[in-house]
């Protein structure tokens, strides 16, 4: 009993963080969640994506790709003829580190709601009007939520990470951000700075299509990765990302005690990350030879506190 009781002890923290970050409002993340302390089981019934394409991108961590797992979709390709939408835009791949229950398994379902989306010029894309709510109606699995100073559980947990992806490919197809919130603490996908956060009916990502062409939206999860491409009829100029630490908050510690260790004995369970205020901006190189600087603002995040178990 006293082992489930601590367990559970352990799960909520690593919950409060992960739902505190996905439900409110870069440098690399590091967050890590010790495999050989925390085991979770993922539901097996969730939808596995499955590359049959050796020569698609498989990064390592989150980044731009080229080489992608739709490449031979039938559907994807009719939806390309019929839209005229045949230059790749931008793509990008969002690597899940140690995902938790439910998690992989919304970004696989809000991913198969994506693909096939198109964004006709002036119109703005909402991801909550597009792929929400987030319930069980729509096939959503619940995953752990921060509410207030309380853990529980709620349907779609995840999505933030299908957010934070549309985010990077916006920036990087040139588009205009129109709604965009970061995390409340820095997240181990992306870089600070380039998060951003849902929670339907509060906070939204929205971008609009300031193209003169309509764009076709691709998605796909394989596993822990997460790949979103945007595809239109000419080709954006080259944005790249910029980023600077203006202050940085040290990750605190907080220890769990846990009698089943040795006397003196410490186990790290979550290493933590720093907090940050980070400003960013791109550099925009248009086809033309110009260069032009976009500033993007600030995004500040509190620190997640490294979590210990100890025995003394």
């Amino acid at each position: 009993m006293k082992k489930n009781k601590h367990y559970i002890l352990i799960l909520a923290v690593i919950a409060l963080f992960y739902l505190t970050s996905c439900n409110n409002k870069g440098m690399q993340g590091n967050l890590k969640i010790k495999e050989e302390n925390i085991k979770t089981k993922i539901d097996s019934s969730q939808p596995k994506g499955k590359i049959t394409n050796t020569k698609v991108d498989t990064p390592k961590k989150s980044g731009t790709v080229n080489k992608l797992p739709w490449a031979n979709d039938e559907e994807f390709k009719r939806l390309q003829k019929e839209n005229g939408t045949t230059v790749l835009l931008a793509a990008y791949c969002t690597v899940l580190k140690d995902p938790l229950p439910g998690e992989e398994y919304n970004v696989h379902l809000a991913a198969s709601s994506l693909a096939g989306m198109v964004v006709s010029p002036g119109e703005v894309f909402s991801q909550n009007n597009g792929i929400g709510p987030y319930v069980e109606s729509k096939g959503y699995q619940k995953g752990p939520t921060y509410i207030g100073s309380k853990v529980s559980t709620t349907e779609g947990g995840g999505v933030c990470k299908v957010a934070s992806t549309l985010y990077n490919v916006s920036i990087l197809s040139d588009l205009e951000i129109v709604e965009r919130h970061n995390h409340s603490m820095p997240v181990p996908y992306v870089p600070y700075g380039q998060d951003a956060t849902v929670a339907y009916g509060a906070k939204d990502f929205k971008f609009k299509n300031n193209t003169e062409h309509p764009i076709l939206i691709w998605a796909k999860g394989v596993g822990n990765r997460l790949y979103i491409g945007f595809y239109g009829k000419e080709e954006p100029p080259k944005v790249e990302w910029n980023h600077k630490t203006l202050e940085s908050f040290k990750a605190p510690t907080e220890y769990i005690k846990n009698p089943e260790l040795k006397e003196g004995e410490e186990k790290i369970i979550i290493e933590g990350m720093d907090g940050a205020i980070v400003e960013s901006w791109l550099t925009i190189k248009n086809l033309d030879g110009t260069t032009k600087t976009k500033k993007l603002g600030t995004s500040s995040y509190r620190a997640m506190p490294h979590v210990v178990e100890v025995n003394k």
